[in-house]
């Protein structure tokens, strides 16, 4: 199992400049977007590196959901700055951007789609050494401090694409759970659908510390084991975006966020794949709380569908894409921005036709 060094609990962050110090770094870029560069998980950064000596600029022009653009600017920075180490602090966004700017950084003359997975990029593999990089997350849900995937926009085609290889997992992660205490509510929702107890009361730091860290932990579990579906079709679910704007999110343009893109599809899509291994649908019906003692291996996508439904429901997500701006006219922008996804889709325990995934998005359309 392929995964970063990560350090957890409430503090490390103070000893990222000890630990670039003890990586020989000299010049260090630290990313963030524009809302985390006034809070104190980018101030606690900043004060370890100036005490540790660090030299050090920041980049804080990192797009919530980033497109090919913003990572081209990210990249920009990064080759002009030749940084000898990187530090993110932020959500997937920043530490996906981070990703990036540190890899075409290190691959001077390579083009952009050159590492854009298949069939929109070249897919070609990391062959160059990165420079380090640690991450910070401030979110729960996206594990991307442990994994090796860059996901973004590629506004051309508005879809999402990726960029994926071991190469650009960051070096180590600090999983500090008190930056979560920062997370509105809807972002601690649309960014983790684990832990509920962590929007119902913000002030808990033993929800907080464990959303967070179970964060890390599927993390290293998709970053092995992969993704399918539901992933798959959310690309062009966020890609896609008309005018929604997600609440608590101080972003300048439509946005839905990746859980929420993810987690829409889940109920149809599981209906969908419960029939390959219905005892395992049961047994994620059961952990999230479903008596399914009387249960038969037929009931087993119902059953999930429902549960995940309610619980949902219990967090006030959006009543499916329709309440998000879709209609039944996307559906074929929508399908066709999923077939490129094979990177995931063909990790689905079955194989899905057009026909298919037109279906899902059309039982995704409404959910309660």
């Amino acid at each position: 199992m392929a995964v970063s060094n990560i350090r957890y609990g409430a503090g490390v962050t103070k000893e990222v400049g000890m630990d670039l110090q003890n990586m020989g770094a000299k010049n260090v870029c630290l990313m963030t977007d524009k809302n985390l560069s006034q809070l104190p998980p980018v101030q606690i950064v900043m004060d370890s590196l100036v005490t540790n000596g660090i030299n050090f600029k920041v980049y804080d022009n990192v797009r919530v959901e980033p497109t090919d653009r913003s990572f081209l600017e990210a990249i920009e920075f990064a080759r002009k700055g030749a940084f000898d180490a990187y530090v993110a602090v932020g959500g997937g966004s920043t530490m996906d951007t981070c990703k990036a700017a540190n890899l075409y950084a290190s691959s001077l003359h390579s083009d952009f789609l050159d590492y854009v997975s298949a069939p929109i990029g070249k897919g070609k593999p990391v062959s160059v050494p990165l420079k380090p990089l640690i991450a910070v997350p401030t979110t729960s849900g996206t594990g991307s401090e442990t994994t090796g995937i860059a996901i973004f926009d590629y506004e051309q085609l508005k879809v999402k694409i990726g960029i994926a290889s071991r190469a650009l997992k960051p070096t180590l992660g600090l999983v500090d759970p008190r930056h979560t205490l920062h997370m509105p509510g809807r972002v601690v929702a649309n960014s983790g659908f684990d832990v509920l107890w962590a929007v119902r009361n913000p002030d808990d730091l033993e929800a907080r510390s464990n959303m967070h860290l179970a964060s890390t932990f599927a993390g290293i579990g998709f970053g092995n084991a992969g993704v399918h579906l539901c992933h798959g079709m959310s690309y062009p679910i966020s890609g896609l975006v008309k005018t929604y704007k997600a609440k608590d999110y101080n972003v300048d343009h439509p946005l839905v966020p990746h859980g929420l893109s993810v987690v829409l599809t889940s109920p149809a899509v599981f209906t969908f794949t419960a029939q390959m291994f219905p005892e395992r649908h049961l047994e994620m019906a059961e952990i999230l709380g479903a008596d399914t003692r009387t249960a038969r291996a037929a009931d087993a996508g119902p059953v999930l569908a429902d549960t995940l439904r309610k619980f949902l429901f219990d967090l006030d997500v959006d009543d499916g894409l329709a309440a998000i701006g879709y209609s039944k006219a996307d559906i074929p922008a929508l399908v066709k921005g999923t077939l490129p996804q094979e990177r995931v889709t063909k990790l689905a325990p079955c194989p899905q036709s057009e026909e298919d995934l037109s279906a899902l998005f059309e039982a995704s359309m409404k959910l309660y």
